[in-house]
């Protein structure tokens, strides 16, 4: 029976390493094998969403929208766009990406045209209607519409629709001087039908106007020629096809020709929202991306090497092979890289840091509280006691990244998903790859022989400073919920004092990026907007020539109004990024957020009570509403976006910063489970945090390493989503000790009716030595 354990061990760390490294070798495989799908805004191009809409006669329901998208897909087939992406999205969206495309202006018209053809006869001339021209008039069975010289004609209803079509061409007539023209075929039911209406027409006389043929394009007259005098009354053209001439040139023609050829949609769309990125933003946002994650990781892995030696530089090896693993999953399932999800993938860098420095803080505790310890089984038993720490602290943020996928939108989801799989693929680095790497060097005979150089010899100078003063933090805890009581306050003042800058994507409207080649004045370029029209246009500038204007939803043309304004300032002038978002879609985007923020607080305090008890979740989730009131708050006063980026950061801080107090409630809930259990919850829960805070330190700078290298070298579109991050890893580090500590004393004295005792066992209750309650834990 002796030695069934150690075998069983040896099993257990040879079939570790046998999947740590079968892991790594699928995923070098599919990294080197499967490359990365980039976003718009990492390669550029254009990303527009379409939703259908509902007429008299037809639903905008999931089946119409998918017929939609087939008729898109012909279309955008025919535009000659590189790798596009069509996808249906809910019942009566539609989302189209176009790489490369940087002028939206065409597809967007190309895309949106719901491309009705008809074709009527001519029952003679008619009053102009009382309402706008273009817009049909009469009734549905005679409909007026203005021909191409204005001239309105009152229709027969119509003969021939878009489905009795064959086929469309462009082509060029240069013997007959005509110019460029489209030719439509018609099926043999349609070529039947032609032959009626132009049989019918050609019973007029030359002039009449009821010898003409009126073809209708989006109630629309875009031709109606008169039957050439050859044809005879009632014979009408045979042969199946016709020619629509007009004025056109050749991108004219060639459009008109694909919109037939590919078809009516079946029922109207509306672009609800448009993204354009620009080619050379787009790069800038890789390389700042790369160079964020490289540096930061650099950093990260030094300050756990001179904290932790041997063990710190095999997690810094654990932490490349989690880049890695990470890649590889997100090329196998085909998942889209976005500059957000970029950021998610640095971020989750934290998440792994975090997971080593708890099980090497537990592994440090385990060697100095046993009499003769070896550094493997410290390492062991430190592993043992904290992966439910980290499994409930991943959890927590898998809750938060999950949210993300299932209400944000556009790359905001990118990033959901982004830091879901980092988070699984640092529990996988951490618990897996760290503990082969660690014990295997531990049982090294050079290693053995010298445990200081492994780095968790010792407890560390935090640690050591905290049991020598033994601070009672906890002995007054009203007082510290006063002092966050006033922090929140004072930050959540400027919602009320500044107001809150919401992004378009919540407002709805269009914003609109340039590079010029002279710098121009804010000022300046806000006057010259509103002398083109434009007076509530909001401009920034933002570096040497980058210019951003947004206002209320603007057409094609009225933007290129504006970028034509700007280019008289700036000179050589080029659009990086184009946003247009709907107000039907920024109130729905609005709502969402709403629910998400809502669901992140539910969600953590149902796992939390499920977990440890309810007073616990309460504690933390009151924390998590005391930082997310802080976050919005600071934001308000700085004047920043409240965007979807934002909104990221924000459900990633509600993930992050619960960690924290996981950790802190974790070693609270052995506390009470152990031989300690009788000593007063507030001295318990001092307790906890001088264990703890170790951890909290070293994971704190950790965080702060990955994202002030986000802040600072991932350019200004993640400027924003850094700061956010960093303001919500500092409160939520301090809102863990400071706010959730106690605020569960405090409900726990409530609940339990012991004010008097906690307050006699203030002054009453023998210290309990750290090393002598953590020998409890892991025998």
């Amino acid at each position: 029976m002796k030695r069934s354990r150690p075998r069983s061990r040896a099993h257990s760390t040879k079939g570790r390493a046998l999947v740590a490294l079968l892991v790594m070798a699928g995923a070098v495989a599919i990294a080197l094998t499967m490359p990365i799908r980039l976003g718009l805004d990492l390669r550029g191009g254009t990303q527009i969403v379409l939703e259908t809409k509902s007429t008299a006669t037809t639903e905008a329901d999931r089946e119409a929208t998918d017929r939609t998208v087939e008729v898109l897909r012909g279309r955008i087939d025919a535009l000659g766009v590189a790798e596009p992406a069509i996808v249906r999205s809910g019942d009566n969206r539609v989302v189209v990406e176009l790489p490369g495309v940087q002028d939206p202006k065409k597809a967007a018209d190309v895309l949106g045209r719901t491309a009705q053809l008809t074709v009527h006869s001519v029952l003679g001339p008619a009053d102009a209607p009382q309402n706008s021209a273009g817009n049909p008039s009469g009734t549905d069975a005679e409909p007026v519409l203005p021909d191409e010289s204005g001239q309105f004609l009152r229709l027969k209803a119509a003969t021939l629709t878009g489905q009795d079509v064959k086929g469309a061409d462009a082509r060029f007539d240069q013997q007959g001087g005509a110019g460029w023209h489209v030719t439509v075929d018609f099926e043999d039911a349609g070529s039947d039908r032609w032959a009626e209406v132009t049989g019918e027409a050609a019973c007029h006389p030359a002039g009449d106007p009821q010898r003409r043929v009126a073809i209708v394009l989006d109630n629309k007259i875009i031709s109606s020629p008169q039957v050439d005098p050859s044809v005879a009354c009632g014979a009408g053209i045979a042969g199946g096809s016709t020619q629509i001439t007009g004025s056109f040139d050749d991108a004219e023609a060639r459009e008109l020709a694909l919109l037939i050829k590919g078809g009516a949609l079946p029922v109207p769309v509306e672009t609800v929202e448009q993204r354009t990125i620009g080619a050379t933003l787009g790069d800038e946002a890789i390389s700042a991306g790369a160079w964020a994650a490289v540096i930061g990781t650099a950093l990260t892995g030094l300050f756990i090497i001179v904290v932790y030696r041997l063990m710190g530089v095999l997690a810094t090896v654990a932490l490349l092979c989690y880049g890695v693993i990470s890649y590889a999953a997100l090329a196998a399932i085909g998942a889209t890289l976005t500059l957000p999800g970029l950021a998610g993938f640095v971020l989750a860098i934290g998440m792994a840091v975090d997971a080593n420095v708890l099980v090497f803080e537990r592994a440090r505790e385990e060697q100095a509280a046993r009499t003769r310890p070896s550094t493997r089984s410290s390492l062991t038993a430190g592993f043992r006691s904290a992966f439910s720490a980290i499994a409930d602290s991943n959890i927590t943020t898998l809750i938060a990244a999950a949210l993300l996928f299932f209400l944000a939108s556009g790359p905001v989801k990118g990033f959901g998903v982004t830091l879901g799989i980092g988070v699984l693929a640092s529990m996988v680095s951490a618990l897996v790859i760290t503990r082969v790497l660690a014990e295997f060097a531990a049982s090294r005979p050079p290693v053995f022989r010298r445990p200081h150089l492994t780095g968790i010899s010792t407890t560390g100078p935090v640690r050591d400073a905290l049991l020598r003063r033994d601070p009672f933090l906890m002995r007054r805890p009203r007082r510290w919920l006063a002092a966050c009581a006033v922090v929140l306050v004072a930050a959540g003042s400027g919602i009320l004092v500044r107001g809150l800058d919401f992004g378009i994507e919540f407002t709805g409207g269009r914003l609109i990026e340039y590079s010029t080649a002279a710098q121009v004045d804010a000022d300046r370029a806000r006057d010259a907007l509103a002398d083109a029209g434009f007076p509530r246009a909001v401009v920034q500038s933002s570096g040497a020539g980058d210019l951003t204007v947004r206002t209320e939803k603007l057409t094609n043309a009225e933007a290129e109004t504006v970028t034509k304004a700007i280019s008289e300032l700036g000179g050589e002038t080029e659009k990086v990024r184009d946003e247009l978002i709907g107000p039907s879609l920024g109130a729905e985007l609005r709502k969402d957020a709403l629910i998400a923020l809502g669901l992140a607080l539910a969600a953590q305090l149902t796992y939390l009570a499920v977990r440890f008890r309810l007073l616990f979740g309460t504690a933390a989730v009151g924390a998590l509403a005391h930082d997310v009131v802080i976050l919005v708050g600071v934001f308000a006063w700085l004047g920043k976006p409240i965007d979807g980026v934002f909104l990221a950061a924000l459900l990633t801080v509600i993930g992050y910063s619960v960690n924290d107090s996981v950790v802190l409630f974790d070693r609270i809930r052995e506390l009470l489970a152990g031989k300690d259990r009788k000593a007063p919850f507030a001295r318990l829960t001092n307790q906890a945090i001088l264990q703890t805070l170790p951890r909290t330190v070293n994971t704190g700078m950790g965080a702060v390493l990955i994202l002030a290298s986000l802040a600072f070298l991932a350019g200004d579109s993640l400027t924003d989503f850094a700061l956010a991050l960093l303001i919500g890893v500092g409160v939520g580090t301090y809102s863990s000790v400071f706010t959730a500590s106690p605020l569960a004393i405090e409900m726990y004295d409530r609940g339990s009716g012991s004010r008097p005792a906690r307050r006699k066992g203030r002054t009453t209750e023998r210290k309990v030595p750290a090393s002598r309650t953590e020998r409890q834990e892991v025998s």
